[in-house]
């Protein structure tokens, strides 16, 4: 596994989201996701929503995942 994959496979499930993963050893990584399907939900939510784009990958091939998930207000982008 590595970070460009589970980028594109988070892409995939949230077409608008701009998303930066990081993770040197392809077991645990690091992502930011912002997108505007965030909006109104709160953070367990929004987990949620990445996780799902990811599958079972998530436990498996992906051992951890700390992720930061913004609204482009709150990227201030």
């Amino acid at each position: 596994m590595n970070a460009d994959r589970i980028r594109a496979l988070i892409e995939a499930g949230l077409p608008d989201a701009r998303v930066e993963v990081q993770g040197e050893d392809g077991v645990h990584f690091e992502a930011l996701v912002v997108s505007e399907a965030f909006r109104g939900k709160l953070p367990l939510a929004r987990h949620r929503m990445v996780y799902a784009t990811l599958g079972e990958l998530m436990g498996g091939e992906i051992h951890a995942l700390a992720l930061r998930t913004q609204t482009p207000d709150e990227a201030g982008a």
